[in-house]
């Protein structure tokens, strides 16, 4: 998680809605035209995570401002058949996802004559398994290189037998196309593997590009195959109406929930896809909240107090005394921290106490 902000590159066939999306997602207007590669450098947007419980903590503690949680989305440009081998705009777009943290795979689930598709008919599987295989060949490409280094090493390094093992069973699985996701590994295994980021170990949202004609369940027969696809390797899909997305954006706040109660929808696509990454990738938000400001700071699941506080500063993991931690409903309840503690509701932790979604937490640190 870069810069503990969640990264997410946007993947995709050419015209399949990906930059109308991103534009929607960011109101950072990517060029969206009816051609391929009209995004040619990955564009960056940053989203805030909206989240109701900032604002209730803002007014019982007064504070001056509000800071969400931040997740970043990365366009990344129309992939296609033989990406891997350079083909359209190749390698330099392979090496972008790298960096992000998880993939969401927007897949085109919906028929339209005026906008052409790439392969000249709508198929969302056929779609998937394209961009798959190119991910699948630039992962070969990696390990197909790894392995004769690792082997000259293990003359000398007889500890790298582990890794040449766990390399060999990663080619043979990318050679019959299969994602390295798909395989199950040890914690051992999983360390050796970070050293190498491979595309297809990342966790996949599929997002079902629908018409307006499919509001508001957006489902379809295309949906339903994308849906027992991703099933069968353990991925989440997101019916998504990009084009919907891209009006929600164009208004303020209080217009767009009177926008979507209109079409029969209760949240937008963005808020659907950013609670599912959170879900996929294990990640919870705890909050500080004070006259200065009220803060929602993103942690993986599991992370004790003190690795917590690393994350407003490594000053205080290191000088880190205790939390007193508030539960969010306490928090509204008493109407505060202080009425909270009165009412025994403030719990002392230690540096091992595993953070919960929602805990409202100060630092005693040195």
């Amino acid at each position: 998680m870069a810069a503990g902000r969640l990264s997410c590159g946007i993947v995709g066939l050419p015209n399949v809605g990906k930059s109308t999306l991103f534009n929607a997602l960011t109101s950072n207007q990517a060029p969206a035209s009816n051609y391929p590669f009209c995004t040619i450098d990955p564009n960056v947007g940053v989203v805030e995570v909206q989240d109701a419980r900032l604002h209730v903590l803002s007014e019982i503690s007064h504070s001056n401002k509000i800071i969400y949680a931040t997740m970043e989305f990365v366009d990344i440009a129309g992939l296609v058949a033989g990406a891997s081998q350079g083909e359209g705009l190749g390698n330099k777009f392979l090496a972008n996802i790298r960096e992000t943290d998880a993939i969401v795979h927007v897949v085109r689930c919906f028929d339209s004559s005026d906008i052409v598709h790439v392969s000249g008919q709508t198929d969302p599987i056929r779609d998937i398994e394209v961009i798959n295989l190119e991910l699948c060949l630039a992962d070969l490409q990696m390990i197909e290189n790894a392995i004769p280094r690792v082997e000259k090493q293990l003359k000398g390094k007889k500890e790298l037998a582990l890794t040449l093992a766990v390399l060999n069973r990663v080619q043979e699985h990318l050679n019959a196309s299969k994602p390295v996701r798909m395989l199950e590994f040890t914690p051992e295994e999983r360390e050796v593997l970070q050293l190498y980021p491979l595309l297809t170990m990342k966790k996949v949202i599929y997002a079902t590009n629908v018409s307006e004609d499919d509001l508001p369940d957006m489902e379809n027969p295309y949906v339903k195959r994308v849906r027992d696809y991703a099933a069968a390797e353990g991925n989440v899909v997101i019916s998504i109406c990009a084009r919907i997305e891209e009006e929600i954006a164009q208004l303020n706040l209080s217009e767009r929930q009177q926008f979507l109660d209109s079409l029969g929808l209760q949240e937008s696509g963005l808020q659907r896809l950013i609670r599912a990454s959170y879900e996929m990738l294990g990640l919870i938000s705890y909050i500080t909240t004070g006259e200065i400001e009220t803060r929602a700071w993103t942690i993986n699941r599991g992370t004790s107090a003190a690795e917590a506080a690393g994350k407003i500063h490594s000053d205080i993991q290191k000088g880190f005394i205790r939390a007193e931690v508030v539960s969010y409903e306490d928090m509204v309840t008493y109407k505060g921290r202080v009425a909270a503690r009165e009412a025994g509701k403030a719990r002392s932790e230690g540096r091992e106490y595993v953070v919960k979604d929602g805990d409202v937490i100060l630092f005693m640190h040195n």
